[in-house]
Order: C-alpha cells, then sequence, then structure tokens
C-alpha cells in the first residue's frame, strides 16, 4: 500500500512538472490567453490617455511601437526596450499641417515642439518636386511632401521662372497677364512631370496670378481630377465686394470643382473671407451637402502674411481689401508702413514678408470650432503661426474658452487632414490615427499646461508642453527637449 501511495505521489508530481512546462511552451508559442505574451517592443507608452478620433476611443492604455508602427494598444501591461511613462498625459495621433512652408530644420523643429509630424507644402508647392524631395531626404525631423506648383510652371512658361529659393513671384505679366494656349499646354506639361515626380496634388496661388483666367483655371482642376489628386487652392481674392470678393472667389473654385470632379481645398478661409468666413463655411458646406469634394482650414491669428511685391498688392488693393498703410507690418520689428514705405518696398525686386491685419478676435474665435474646419499654419519665417498653431489651439480654444473639445482640437489636427490626403495616396490613410497598424507618429502632452509662446515681436519661440513626440517609432522630442542627430522625417 506505502508502495502505491509513492507510486501515486511521483505520478501527480510528473504531471504537475509536465503541464508546467507545457505552460511555458504555450507562452512562447503565444498560444495564451490575451494580455499573457510578455512580447518585447521598440518603445512602449505606459499608462497615457490614449485618444483615437476616428474610433473614439479615449481611456487610459498602454502603447507598443516596433518597426515605426503602432502594434499593440492595450490595458495590459507592455514591456518594451524602452518605457515612457506617460501618466497624467494625453497621447494622440501626430499633428498633421497641410500648409507649411518653411520646410528647413529650424522650421521643422519649431513644428516638433508644436505637436506636429508631417508638414506638407500643399498650399503652392515646390517649385521642382524631384529637388524639394531630394535635399529632404534622410535631412528632416519630421515627415514631409508637397503639391506641384501651378504659380511655378505658368511664371515659367512666360519665360520668367522664379528665382531660386523663391516660391512666389514678383507682379509682372508672368502674373498679370492671360496665358496662350501654347502656354498652357506648357503649364499642363510641367505640372504633369511635377505629378509624376512624386507631387501629392496640385498647388493654386490664384490671387498672385490674377492674369489666369476661369478657363485656365478649370483646365488646372480637370488636370489634377485626371490624376486623381486635389487642388490646393489660395483663391483670387479677398475683396469685400464685388468683383475679387471672398465669396466670388470661393464660390470659383467650388464651380470648377463641380464641373470637373476635382477634389478641392480651400486654404486659410479665415484670411481669404475675413468678415464674410462663416459665410464662406456655409458655402462649403452646401457643395459638400451636394456631394462636392471639397475642405478647407483655417488659423488660429488676426493677421495674414504675404510678399508685398506680390500681385496681392496690385493698384486697387487698398480700397478693394478695406486695408491701409498702417495695416501692414513688417514681421520681427512691428514697423508699421507708410505709403512712401509701402511703395519703396513693392517696387523692389527682393520680395518682403510683410503681415497684414485683416481680421479680429471676434471673428477668428467664431471660425475655429466649426466642424469643417482644418487646421493648418501656413508657417513661414516672422509669423508666429509657424511656431504655435496647434498648442494655440490646445490652450486658447480647449483650455481657456472651451469652444472645442480636446477630441475634437485632435481631430482636426490630425484625422481630417489625413483624410484630406488619402485622394492622393494611400500612405496617409496610416496618419492621425492611434490604431493598431497606424505609422508611429505620437504626441504626448500635458492638456494642462500646453502653452505657445510665439508672438508677432518674437514669432520663432517654441512652445512648451509637448512631453513626448514620436515620429515613425523615432523619439524626437524626449522629455521636453529635442533629441541629438537624428532625422526620422520621411516623404509621405
Amino acid at each position: 500500500m506505502l508502495k502505491n501511495i509513492a507510486a501515486a505521489a511521483v505520478a501527480a508530481a510528473l504531471t504537475r512538472r509536465t503541464a508546467f512546462f507545457a505552460l511555458a511552451l504555450m507562452i512562447c508559442s503565444g498560444a495564451v490567453a490575451e494580455g499573457a505574451v510578455a512580447e518585447n517592443y521598440d518603445l512602449v507608452i505606459q499608462g497615457g490617455r490614449v485618444m483615437d478620433p476616428e474610433t473614439g476611443l479615449d481611456a487610459v492604455r498602454n502603447v507598443g511601437i516596433s518597426g515605426g508602427k503602432i502594434v499593440r494598444i492595450s490595458h495590459e501591461v507592455l514591456t518594451g526596450a524602452r518605457v515612457l511613462h506617460a501618466q497624467g498625459l494625453v497621447v494622440a495621433p501626430g499633428f498633421v499641417d497641410l500648409h507649411q512652408h518653411a520646410q528647413d530644420v529650424g522650421a521643422g523643429r519649431l513644428k516638433a515642439f508644436d505637436g506636429v509630424t508631417t508638414a506638407l507644402e500643399m498650399e503652392i508647392g515646390a517649385p521642382d518636386v524631384a529637388e524639394f524631395l531630394r535635399n529632404k531626404q534622410g535631412h528632416s525631423l519630421i515627415n514631409y511632401g508637397t503639391s506641384a506648383s501651378h504659380v511655378a510652371a505658368r511664371v515659367a512658361a512666360f519665360g520668367k521662372p522664379l528665382p531660386a529659393g523663391d516660391i512666389l513671384p514678383a507682379a509682372g505679366p508672368a502674373t498679370n497677364d492671360a496665358a496662350t494656349e501654347q502656354q498652357l499646354d506648357a503649364i499642363e506639361q510641367r505640372l504633369r512631370h511635377e505629378l509624376d515626380a512624386g507631387a501629392l496634388g496640385v498647388g493654386m496661388g490664384i490671387e498672385y496670378t490674377p492674369g489666369a483666367s476661369h478657363l485656365e483655371v478649370i483646365r488646372m482642376f480637370r488636370l489634377a481630377a485626371e490624376r486623381r489628386v486635389p487642388v490646393f487652392t489660395h483663391v483670387r481674392g479677398s475683396n469685400l465686394a464685388d468683383p475679387g470678393s471672398g465669396i466670388e472667389s470661393v464660390e470659383e473654385v467650388i464651380g470648377a470643382a463641380t464641373v470637373t470632379g476635382a477634389s478641392l481645398h480651400i486654404v486659410h478661409v479665415n484670411s481669404m473671407c475675413t468678415k464674410q468666413s462663416l459665410e464662406c463655411l456655409a458655402m462649403i458646406a452646401g457643395a459638400r451637402a451636394r456631394g462636392i469634394d471639397v475642405t478647407t482650414e483655417a488659423y488660429p491669428y488676426v493677421a495674414a502674411m504675404t510678399y508685398i511685391n506680390s500681385a496681392a498688392f496690385n493698384p486697387g488693393w487698398r480700397e478693394a481689401q478695406g486695408l491701409d498703410y498702417k495695416d501692414l507690418a513688417i514681421p520681427d520689428t512691428g514697423e508699421r508702413l507708410t505709403k512712401e514705405r509701402f511703395d519703396a518696398l513693392h517696387a523692389s525686386p527682393k520680395g518682403q514678408l510683410v503681415l497684414m491685419y485683416v481680421n479680429t478676435d471676434a471673428i477668428v474665435d467664431a471660425i475655429m470650432p466649426n466642424p469643417l474646419v482644418i487646421i493648418a499654419s501656413d508657417g513661414g519665417p516672422g509669423h508666429p503661426r509657424n511656431a504655435g498653431t496647434y498648442s494655440r489651439i490646445l490652450s486658447r480654444y480647449v483650455r481657456d474658452l472651451g469652444s472645442i473639445t480636446l477630441m475634437d482640437a485632435i481631430r482636426k489636427m490630425s484625422l481630417m487632414p489625413a483624410q484630406r490626403m488619402e485622394k492622393a495616396t494611400a500612405a496617409a490613410k496610416s496618419k492621425g490615427r492611434m490604431q493598431e497598424g497606424a505609422d508611429a507618429d505620437v504626441v504626448v502632452f500635458d492638456p494642462r499646461t500646453i502653452l505657445d509662446h510665439a508672438n508677432y515681436k518674437t514669432p520663432a519661440e517654441a512652445s512648451s508642453g509637448m512631453q513626448f513626440v514620436i515620429v515613425n517609432g523615432v523619439v524626437l522630442i524626449d522629455q521636453g527637449r529635442l533629441a541629438a542627430n537624428v532625422f526620422p522625417g520621411k516623404a509621405l
């Protein structure tokens, strides 16, 4: 009997041991219940408030990142080569700026501190797309891309190509005169070449090429429709009354989209329609309700900015726009212009950026919460929007005014611009989302302290409050500081 008891004890022990090794084998093979797998990720964001504007997820989760992708979002503990502690912080998709002119490393740094992980030059576009992409490859802090420039193609067809480094021409025959049939063909040929080189759309600055006829506009829209990319356009005028009013100008491009089938994005509706911005938004809403693919954007500042020697200041601009010389100022110095100073700068062949105080806080504050409005900066040197647009949305409109919810702000700054780009590239479907399988472009910030510091006197002051900014799985802003010698940005 003692032998039988001993034998039974040995058998039980062997059974337990066999079960232990079987469980270990199951764990190693991943054949256990969800949450028990101890996978090691490149990077883990632990304990943050994860917000995804597409699915509506808003909960404390852990995020596992590997190979530049979001691999896991879970309430279970995850392990990684590095763990970022995000308790009390928001974890959201990186912001996508459709309208960023400054594309150097200095601007990329400011954008990163503002939470931007992708900054695209879509309004006007790069004069030479291949050169733009080549120069950025391996040298960009954040993701990048550009449209094909109708402006550059047009002035080249007139025999006046843009000087190196410029994106807008000085006013003259190449901007003000009507194009011949041969010139229109040359413009289209150049745009086709630029789209083949990797452009993400057709960029038009119609106010800067006032000689462009309605037919010229329609032909460019027709080309975009054929190539299945959007048109990104600065409309023809911002006058307070016809001809050239914001209302008439928005009507023109909606009409061109309607008759050609092109997708349309109207840039900075706040600075084109000014006092009539809500009416322009109503027009866009009406077009969308009738199946027209049209979107728009705005930035949260009262001043616009452009080159003083451009066609935007052709004779009659004061009367048409309801502005005077004193409404113009030199960036950084704040110098308000006189007629004499304006005439000298306007006649100079060298471009000079000038601030234009075209709006009021009341108008801008009414525009930003509109559900149609994507946030985009129109970023360039000399204006605080280059550094502070996205943090200003979070601090002024979400925290201080409470006119935009945190989830809606994130949607306006990430998902909506990514969706606008999906017609141009499937890669955009992996942007603007906090979801498994999405690109690991992620911002981790404190919603209680995030703040823009840039203003019209010191426009290059970086925003604060971004604890971590991750681009393609690489930590770019690390505990509020820019990481050294990393350039994770890729072409969209």
